[in-house]
């Protein structure tokens, strides 16, 4: 009998160049060609998350909000941080809510230190604990050569991608109990840097370093410090940072031929904030289209 429900992987999603396109930084969903699927009519719960309250930074749009609209559906109440992205953030706030789940969303700048910890009193307010911290908000933008790259984009991409996860953790410690999962989103550049994107695949590299050394210095707290590595996913940083021509070609020179959507993406979140990955710490699942992390 002929198995019908296998997939191409190839042919999952739209695998042809993409419409050359810009956005102003940081990006809007709503002006994606073709729209981004964050799981909103696919990803199916059951439960693992229930009862837990999770931090989503960068949870308004791409990545973050399939992992909100996994975890509410899972059983997890979401705060939502994001930039300015008003319109975006109440989208994904709404799909948590749909899942029966309560969404908080506080908007600001992550790269400074006093909304960090507004970010971690607020949950600590409105859901009286803390159990999941993803720290998913990046900035980038792709450069032709070193000259090219300003102090104040360097500056930026450091304060954005990597300063917050040491704000949020400092922070938020004395509130995690065991059993609570730091979740840092990486990036196949830590593994294999994109000479355009020299300040960005170098915080990358220190994302994943953080993460090895605080799974080091909390394991004896029962806390689990984990990361996920993407490859080329179609999100609103991919129009808004690189150049059209760029953007025609996302995601056509890994092995699988095609971007990642984020929705493929949600299932390894939920199953480092789980107890399904309680033996897992320091660890980081690679989600690349077959790119190599070696």
């Amino acid at each position: 009998m002929e198995n019908t429900t296998n997939q191409d992987p190839k042919e999952k999603y739209v695998s042809e160049a993409f419409s050359e396109q810009q956005q102003d930084v940081p990006g809007i969903e709503t002006d994606m060609q073709p729209k981004a699927d964050h799981g909103e009519n696919s990803y199916k719960g059951s439960g693992k998350l229930t009862g837990r309250k999770a931090i989503i930074t960068g949870g308004d749009s791409g990545i973050g909000r399939a992992v909100a609209i996994a975890y509410a559906r899972e059983g997890a109440d979401v705060l939502i941080s994001y930039l300015n992205e008003d319109e975006d953030a109440k989208q994904t706030a709404k799909f948590v809510e749909e899942a029966g789940q309560k969404a908080v969303l506080v908007g600001g700048d992550i790269s400074d230190e006093a909304h960090c910890k507004k970010i971690i009193d607020t949950a600590i307010s409105e859901f009286g604990q803390i159990d999941i911290l993803v720290n998913n908000a990046a900035f980038q933008m792709s450069r032709q050569s070193l000259q090219e790259v300003s102090t104040e984009e360097w500056d930026r991409t450091f304060k954005t991608n990597i300063y917050p996860m040491f704000y949020l953790c400092k922070t938020a410690e004395q509130y995690l109990k065991p059993g609570a999962t730091i979740i840092n989103t990486t990036s196949v550049n830590a593994y294999k840097p994109r000479p355009t994107l020299v300040a960005y695949a170098a915080t990358k590299g220190a994302i994943q370093n953080f993460t090895s050394s605080m799974a080091q210095l909390w394991a004896e707290k029962g806390i689990r410090v984990n990361c996920v590595a993407p490859g080329p996913i179609w999100t609103p940083l991919i129009p808004s940072t690189m150049t059209p021509e760029e953007v025609k070609a996302f995601g056509q020179d890994v092995p699988l031929k095609r971007a990642g959507q984020p929705a493929e993406l949600a299932a390894a979140y939920v199953l480092l904030a789980s107890e399904d990955s309680s033996y897992m710490t320091g660890s980081t699942i690679q989600v690349t289209g077959g790119s190599p992390t070696i």
